[in-house]
């Protein structure tokens, strides 16, 4: 399509792709800036929970809640129903913010303003399905927002525009509020310079890209021959999910907090990575590679998340097992 000459917002037919609780903050905020949202894109309704009962997505339900059309196609790519029915739209714009499909080139060439994604890091850093995940994983103390035009290749296209934000000691939940709002204020404070074609547009470093992928449920499990930094990393990196663990014995103990802890002689002194130093309303301390990883909370199995001084009340930790 070609770029038209707009004079309001409400002129401006902006199409919304985004799932999950991250995407939900920019769409209530282009609504809210009295941008005129004709549809929002979202993947079907899939169980969820312990039921497993089937569950709109985040975006759906807030589009609905708006009073703004959904699609949920099962796929993009081939799906000529849905590329039809979009056409007809006549978007002049699509806003992508963790859709979690690519993009096939027929619907990245649609729109006349192009499209454009909201990405959870400073590109080229962590590229991919799992920034903020990845960044609290490596102890980042500073990460951020990329809004960027799309190509078909991942997270490669031309940056718009970015902002910056302090993760330091946050856990990948905390950094999805922060950076989920961060997105969303640049997003409306950079849509009228796009709309105009005035934004600015910055070829990316390719040779200094890294990624971020998927985080599994096994990569939550606890290695103690690492570093208590870096397992003090993991602990916030997989809170809320998709969770640290453990075994003591055969108990599967999920990690909810974590710190470094102070490492003394006797703590160490003829004990392998995984053995109990001590424990303690201040934590149970645990030998990591090179000192002490402190565990703050807790999930025992059966139990309720609580933090370990309330788990001792009742609860006795075994300290001559090993966790593993």
């Amino acid at each position: 399509m070609d770029r038209g000459v707009f004079s309001a917002r409400d002129e401006v037919k902006i199409v919304y792709m985004g799932t999950p609780d991250f995407a939900v903050p920019a769409l209530s905020a282009l609504v809210r800036e009295g941008w005129n949202v004709v549809l929002a894109v979202t993947q079907p309704d899939r169980p969820a929970g312990r039921g497993k009962r089937i569950r709109p997505t985040p975006v759906k339900s807030r589009a609905s809640s708006l009073g703004i059309p959904v699609a949920q196609p099962e796929q993009l790519k081939g799906n000529r129903e849905f590329f039809d029915y979009l056409i007809d739209l006549r978007p002049d714009l699509i806003v992508v913010a963790a859709y979690g499909k690519i993009l096939p080139r027929e619907i990245l060439e649609a729109p006349g303003l192009g499209c454009v994604n909201i990405h959870a890091s400073l590109l080229p850093k962590y590229r991919g399905a799992a920034p903020i995940h990845r960044a609290v994983e490596a102890g980042e103390r500073t990460t951020g927002v990329t809004l960027m035009h799309m190509t078909e290749a991942l997270d490669a296209g031309d940056v718009i525009a970015t902002a910056e934000a302090c993760i330091e000691g946050m856990n990948t939940g905390r950094a999805h509020e922060i950076l989920s709002s961060l997105g969303a204020k640049l997003l409306v404070e950079t849509l009228p310079a796009i709309v105009a074609g005035t934004a600015g547009r910055v070829a990316q470093d390719h040779d200094n890209a890294t990624y971020a992928p998927l985080v599994t449920k096994t990569e939550g499990r606890v290695d103690f021959n690492e570093t208590a930094r870096a397992i003090a990393n993991k602990v916030r990196a997989m809170n809320p999910a998709p969770g640290a663990y453990a075994f003591l014995g055969d108990a599967q103990i999920k990690i909810l907090e974590a710190h470094v802890g102070i490492s003394r002689p006797e703590d160490l002194r003829g004990k392998t990575p995984g053995a109990v130093a001590s424990v303690s309303d201040a934590g149970i301390a645990v030998v990591a590679k090179d000192g002490i990883i402190v565990f703050d909370a807790i999930q025992a199995p059966g139990k309720k998340p609580m933090k370990v001084s309330e788990y001792l009340k009742g609860n006795v930790v075994d300290a001559t097992k090993i966790f593993r």
